[in-house]
Formats: structure tokens, sequence, C-alpha cells
């Protein structure tokens, strides 16, 4: 996978935004939707998107009825920078699944027990069964994102990881697990907006974390670990597919359809289950929002 890199400093002037403020300054709002060269400049219509995401949503009901009667495991992994919207679009696909045969993984830090395991060892044990589907919000690629950037890990340990994580992922394909993996990718001054929203809705405050907070100054950072990681995990047997997220109607909806489209499962309406957008998914570097 080629990358795009961007420098954020020259576009978002952070002196200008205060979390604290409960007013988000007007030209933080007015780049959110465009920036880091996001495709469309105005959000999909609700209507549009609820009939779009209604019909999809059948398509998974089909999807996982074929998983079950096929003894056949999905593993769907979301990464991406915080409020990239990895919750909100899991939560789509959940929506109307059997819970008893489709899960969310969502692990807290590790207890000190697992600190002293084998990094991927606590990840396993929530590997799917025959007929399950699990989707990981976040995943094992927390040694490469946050635990590097906060300096949760050494170097030593970010380098063994690098090594082991494309070895790992390709035994779950040999294994004969369905594995996809998403990088959800935003503009930084939607991500200032996005933030800014958690932190004055009482409704959205817990999604808030000091590392978050932690995270305002660190953006080039995350790129920096990104870009390597990518580097490093982008394989032929587990590849990366980015989804540009300004948007979250549209970043759901292709999410949905690139996991259909990309699974010969009974009773599949090929009408419904279109090719994803392009401009919204793909697995080129250039698909990357980041400015």
């Amino acid at each position: 996978m080629s990358k795009k890199t961007n420098s954020t400093s020259k576009t978002i002037d952070l002196t200008e935004f205060d979390l604290e403020n409960p007013e988000l300054p007007a030209a933080i709002d007015k780049a959110a939707l465009l920036s880091g060269g996001y495709p469309y400049d105005k959000r999909m219509p609700r209507k549009a998107y609820e009939a779009e995401l209604h019909l999809l949503q059948i398509e998974l009901l089909k999807l996982q009825r074929w998983v079950r009667d096929e003894g056949k495991r999905i593993v769907i992994v979301f990464e991406g920078r915080d409020a990239a919207g990895k919750g909100g679009t899991i939560k789509r696909f959940m929506e109307h699944l059997n819970p008893r045969h489709a899960r969310t993984v969502a692990l807290s830090k590790p207890t000190e027990t697992e600190r002293g395991q084998w990094y991927f060892q606590r990840y396993i044990a929530h590997l799917p069964t025959a007929g399950d589907i699990v989707l990981f919000d976040r995943s094992w690629y927390n040694r490469s994102g946050v635990e590097r950037v906060m300096g949760f890990c050494t170097p030593e340990q970010v380098n063994q990881y690098m090594a082991e994580a494309p070895e790992f992922e390709a035994s779950l394909v040999r294994d004969g697990i369905q594995f996809f993996k998403f990088w959800l990718t935003l503009g930084h001054a939607m991500q200032l907006k996005r933030f800014h929203a958690r932190k004055h809705d009482p409704l959205k405050s817990w999604k808030l974390s000091p590392i978050d907070v932690a995270s305002l100054s660190k953006w080039d950072d995350y790129t920096t670990a990104r870009e390597e990681m990518i580097d490093h995990t982008h394989t032929q047997s587990a590849p990366w597919t980015v989804i540009r997220s300004n948007d979250k109607r549209r970043a759901r909806l292709n999410a949905i359809r690139h996991i259909l489209a990309s699974i010969e499962y009974e009773g599949k309406d090929k009408n419904i289950v279109a090719k994803p957008d392009p401009m919204i998914l793909g697995s080129d570097g250039d698909i990357f929002t980041d400015a």
C-alpha cells in the first residue's frame, strides 16, 4: 500500500482550539467536512442513508444465516484515529444481527497478568468458533498506535510486534477465518470537531478519555506510527481497507458493502450489494484523509 503524508501543523492552528470552550471555532467547523481532501462537500441525506442502511442490514442477516449454516468464521478489525467513527460503524453492523452468534470485542487496558503474556494471547480467547462473527473495536494494533505514541511500550516491543503481527494474521487466515481489517481515517479539523462535541454533549462525554485529550498535540506522531504500521502489516493475506469517515453515514454504508461484496453467501441480492464508493473506500494510500 502506498501512503501519503500531510503535515497537519500547516493547516490546523491549535491555538484557535480550546476544548474547554463550549463554542467551537467557526473556522474549524467550516473546514471539518472537507478536511484532508474529503471528496464530498455535503453529508449524505439522512433519508437516503436510512433507506440504504435498511437494505444492507437485511443482507447482513442473510450473511449471518449463511455463516451459521456453513460453519464459517468471520473476524473484522476496526482501527483508526480517535473519533474516526469505529463504534458507530460497528453498531450499524450489529444492530439486527443475532447476538448469540455475533459479538463485539472492545478490550480495556491489559491486566497485570495479561502484561506478562505473549502480546497476542488475550485476543486469541475472543476469536470466533464455527458459525460466529466477531468485530474488534480496536485490537492488537493498539501496540503500533496508542501504546507506541504514548510511550506505553518500548521501541524493542514495537519492533517485535511489527515482525509478529503479519504472521499472526496469516495463521488466522490459514486456519480458515475470513479476516478483514478496516482503517477509518478522518481529517484533523473533523477530529477536533468531534472531540469538542464529546466534551460538551453529556450523552457523549464518556467517549472522551484522558488519552484522547493527550493525543490532541500528537497528530503527526500518530501519522508516522500509522504509516509504519501499514508498511509492515498490509499483506496479501491480510490487507488493509481504508475508509474515509468525515461523513459517518457514507463510511458505515461502504464498510458494510465491502464485507457483503467480499463474501459469496446464499441469497445475495447483487442489486443491493453494489461495489463500495471508490472515493470513500479503497486500499491505496492516497485515500487517507489526514489534513
